[in-house]
């Protein structure tokens, strides 16, 4: 479908009111309470902001609450406070011993962790970091899965200052690399290995490969994860357990101002460098906050879960940081979710009582893909809030879970947000306003954005462009890494608006004031110059009862410019003919004939990364026939390349 007439699907989408009575907790109980302070506070962003900020706990206030526009807004000038005492200290004063962490692993294996204990081992971790010598602002890089020495390590950074930079546990020596060499770390905390689907995968062996080219890496700490053994240098590694004992007293938290960076997270670049984004640690803890306070409504009775792989900020939003300010209790799970079979994920919600859970759309399709078999031996009923980020959720995978996972009483909250905006910003409200399958809700209060044209001109309701952030909030990253002048050129780059914020996102709002985020605005087809949106084919394609998942990308024609072609999974066995016509008729009855793929691939698998979004650059070499396809190490299911290389190979 063109962008002049793409919206026939989004007109057709539903309201699903919240199955539950709005919370005592939240100040919207409903709609028009929405709209009201929704209004309200972007009539005086200051005084909001202020208001979320004043649930939190502050060393000294500020002497202003807003300063500047973007891209150099400072917010909560000159206050301080403490990240780790907002998500950690005030709990364990009031509820020492309640289980704040439960440690869970693909083998079986499972740690708690009280809030007592978490803030022990925290203070004495940040002792241990100022022992080697870690101060305010110099980084500290963490190579490290989903564990419980995790949330210590990044905490103890917040306590002292540290800027820390996590690096995702499944990439390679180069990628490893870059980031080290770009942040300049002096400390790296890694483990001796972890484990993916009951094979051993080596971290410290990586780190090793590569350490002699970052010379500013002085001190290397290994927690035993599996008790392999690996090598050690005198004077530079220690384990984790030996540098901890020699922390006896400790540390209390420092006074951070609010403006101050406190972790640096890299995009995922596939052909330019991955930009180092610097996120101050308080304004963090404020959006996040706020954004997990309206889309999950967390508070310390639940047990929550989120299934993020720590390396992406979808885990320090929604668990590490934005999570744990509520003092609830949370599951931490290093592994496969679909391991040693794809009911693990229903049996730790069963087996633990989790009652929320923030997951990937990924994650959804692919239980519903097997069926509801598979859900029937697991109790599920004390299950009562899905929240989504990343890829939008098809309305056929939304009803499903609703239905069989659910049982009609499920909320399912699709958000949406990026690396660089720090928070999930537009989402359901829960308990308060309804959710619209495919769509990412609406705008938190204290948001204000706009959708523009290649102009800048603001576009009314109905009408597709680029997604911007017409005004400051919290959250936002304040920077790349070493170089403010690409951040500036990245991401206020549109026309008539130096200080508006470019997401380079397509996207639309519907009559109801949903936001619909359609895509990349370079994850357009142009096809006989009409543009496509990939992101809308896939929806149309997963509409089809008997596709799980759906990837569509572009390949070059010497006739129409570019053609599409849909690469899908199947939850039976399917002729291609069948294939082909039930797609072609998704595709046309949605969107129209020009959209209509020039071919349609079943496979086994789909390739993903530990967040659960597809990997599409990857299957369009594959397609083509790329010989090298490049680095692979952020792929979760990496063992699938060889089979899928074979599916994919190019007609002669």
């Amino acid at each position: 479908m063109s962008y002049d007439d793409q919206l026939a699907m989004i007109k057709d989408s539903y309201l699903v009111n919240p199955p539950f009575p709005a919370s005592s907790r939240l100040p919207i109980h409903n709609l028009a309470e929405y709209e009201r302070l929704y209004r309200q506070s972007l009539e005086s962003l200051p005084n909001y902001w202020a208001e979320v900020a004043r649930q939190l706990e502050w060393f000294t206030p500020w002497s202003q609450v807003l300063d500047g526009t973007l891209p150099d807004a400072r917010w909560f000038v000159d206050a301080t406070s403490n990240v780790s005492v907002n998500c950690i200290d005030r709990h364990a004063r009031v509820r020492p011993d309640q289980v704040a962490l439960i440690g869970l692993t693909e083998d079986g294996a499972q740690r708690r962790w009280t809030y007592a204990e978490l803030q022990d081992i925290t203070a004495r971790t940040a002792t241990a970091l100022r022992q080697l010598g870690i101060r305010q602002g110099d980084v500290v890089a963490i190579f490290l899965p989903n564990l419980l020495e995790t949330v210590a390590a990044v905490h103890a950074c917040f306590r002292i200052g540290a800027i820390y930079n996590i690096i995702f546990s499944g990439f390679s020596p180069r990628a490893l690399l870059d980031r080290l060499q770009d942040t300049k770390a002096k400390l790296v905390i890694t483990a001796d290995e972890s484990r993916r689907r009951g094979r051993s995968l080596p971290l410290k062996a990586k780190l090793d490969e590569i350490l002699q080219e970052v010379p500013s890496v002085r001190h290397v700490v290994v927690v035993r994860r599996t008790g392999a053994t690996v090598a050690m240098q005198p004077g530079r590694d220690v384990t984790w357990d030996e540098w901890l004992a020699t922390a006896t007293t400790p540390t209390a938290p420092q006074a951070i101002e609010a403006n101050e960076p406190g972790f640096i997270i890299y995009t995922s670049g596939t052909t330019a460098k991955p930009k180092g984004l610097v996120h101050s640690g308080l304004g963090f803890l404020v959006g996040t906050a706020h954004n997990v306070q309206y889309a999950l409504d967390l508070a310390p009775t639940d047990v929550y879960w989120c299934t993020a792989d720590v390396g992406w900020l979808t885990f320090p939003i929604f668990e590490l940081v934005g999570g744990l300010a509520f003092g609830a209790t949370y599951i931490l799970y290093d592994g496969a979710l679909d391991y040693p079979d794809a009911g693990r994920f229903y049996d730790i919600i069963s087996r633990y009582r989790v009652n929320k859970v923030f997951t990937a759309p990924t994650v959804l399709r692919t239980l519903a893909r097997h069926g509801d078999e598979l859900v029937q031996p697991y109790d599920l009923a004390h299950l009562e809030r899905i929240a989504l980020v990343g890829e939008p959720l098809d309305s056929h995978t939304w009803r499903w879970i609703y239905e069989h996972v659910g049982r009609s009483r499920l909320e399912i909250n699709n958000t949406y947000g990026q690396s660089e905006t720090g928070s999930a910003w537009t989402s359901s409200i829960v308990g308060a306003t309804a959710a619209k399958p495919g769509s990412c809700g609406l705008p938190l209060p204290g948001h204000a954005f706009a959708i523009v044209d290649d102009e800048g001109r603001p576009l009314p309701a109905g009408e597709v462009g680029q997604l911007a952030i017409t005004a400051p909030f919290p959250t936002l990253a304040r920077t790349i890494w070493g170089d403010p002048e690409r951040y500036r050129q990245t991401y206020f780059s549109i026309p008539g608006h130096p200080d508006w914020y470019a997401s380079h996102d397509a996207a639309v709002v519907d009559q109801d004031g949903h936001i619909w985020v359609l895509g990349r605005i370079d994850d357009v087809i142009n096809v006989a110059a009409h543009r496509l949106s990939t992101m809308e084919m896939e929806s149309a394609v997963l509409e089809v009862p008997d596709i799980a998942e759906a990837a569509v990308i572009g390949l070059a024609d010497a006739i129409k410019g570019e053609v599409p072609v849909a690469i899908v999974t199947t939850r039976r066995a399917m002729a291609q003919e069948e294939l082909e016509r039930l797609v072609d008729a998704a595709i046309t009855n949605q969107i129209g004939a020009i959209a209509r793929p020039h071919a349609v691939i079943a496979v086994d698998q789909l390739p993903k990364t530990r967040s659960g979004k597809i990997v599409r650059r990857l299957l369009k070499d594959l397609v083509t026939g790329k010989p090298d396809i490049g680095d692979v190490s952020g792929v979760e299911n990496v063992e699938i390349l060889d089979h899928l290389r074979e599916e994919l190979k190019p007609e002669p």
